[in-house]
């Protein structure tokens, strides 16, 4: 989820994203770095509560206020990815833009990369007036 009026830059690599935080102001303190660090090793989106939890279990000891209030500011300035689901908000690093795949009993979500055809997006284009900046698909499903 992209914050209203926040413009988001790909975020390739940790350093990518401590520097964004660098640009905008925004202090890294030690905590920050962790959660940081955490997302960027992560190939899963994950809850406040697992973040918390994976990093006490690293003896990197942070109150799960701090985790929460780090992972809000994180994702409402673009650094990382919040995506809402299930009345919960899961965070990833933002790395390339992509989509989801949403596996519905495993309740996991894995990114995918989908290109939709040039012609497509013109046409959305022409009928509503609107340039196409970005996308994201959902897809929902279920194990086999």
């Amino acid at each position: 989820m992209k914050p209203h009026g926040v413009e988001t830059k790909k975020m390739r690599s940790l350093k990518d994203a401590l520097n964004r935080c660098q640009e905008l102001g925004l202090r890294i303190s030690r905590q920050r770095r962790f959660i940081l660090e955490l997302l960027w090793e992560e190939k899963n989106h994950l809850c406040a509560k697992e973040i918390y939890e994976k990093l006490s279990q690293q003896g990197k000891h942070i109150g799960y206020t701090a985790v929460y209030q780090n992972l809000e500011i994180l994702s409402q300035n673009g650094i990382i990815e919040c995506v809402d689901k299930h009345g919960s908000r899961l965070y990833s690093n933002l790395g390339d833009e992509h989509s989801h795949l949403n596996i519905i009993d495993t309740d996991q979500i894995v990114d995918i990369q989908v290109e939709l055809p040039p012609d497509l997006i013109k046409n959305i284009e022409a009928k509503t007036g609107v340039k196409v900046a970005h996308y994201r698909i959902d897809f929902y499903g279920y194990k086999n």
